[in-house]
């Protein structure tokens, strides 16, 4: 499921190649500006921080303009029973996602930071060896 607020939609062209890569694979991709519709029976909910460092100039709109995405329990509660909650960090604890999910029993946060170092670390590996 693919979900934004409006206004802040992927551009066509992503759009389009995604459909057209999940046809290939037969994969089905749902395009939707419903987090409930979004979130209902999935086993992953993934979510990301909402104002790129460096950016912070529009904090206060986008808290305003997400703030029907913030991933919740309510939220939660909507998906399957054992989901699985990520973020990509850093995250603004109670803005995109609240302690109770961030630290709670459905995050896989702190396993995700982990394997993200491991797999940065082996990119830096290869670029400096000599082969």
């Amino acid at each position: 499921m693919l979900y934004s607020s409006e206004g802040y939609d992927l551009p066509q062209t992503v759009i389009k190649e995604a459909d057209e890569l999940a046809t290939e694979t037969g994969s089905k991709i749902m395009h939707s500006h419903d987090p409930f519709a979004a979130v209902k029976g999935a086993d992953i909910i993934y979510t990301k921080t909402w104002t790129s460092m460096g950016r912070e100039d529009n904090a206060i709109k986008h808290s305003e303009d997400f703030a029907p995405y913030h991933v919740n329990e309510k939220l939660v509660d909507f998906a399957a029973n054992d989901v699985i909650a990520m973020h990509c960090l850093p995250a603004h604890h109670g803005v995109e996602i609240p302690n109770e999910i961030a630290d709670g029993s459905h995050t896989e946060i702190s396993q995700q930071a982990e394997n993200r170092l491991h797999a940065q670390k082996a990119i830096l590996a290869k670029l400096f060896s000599s082969s």
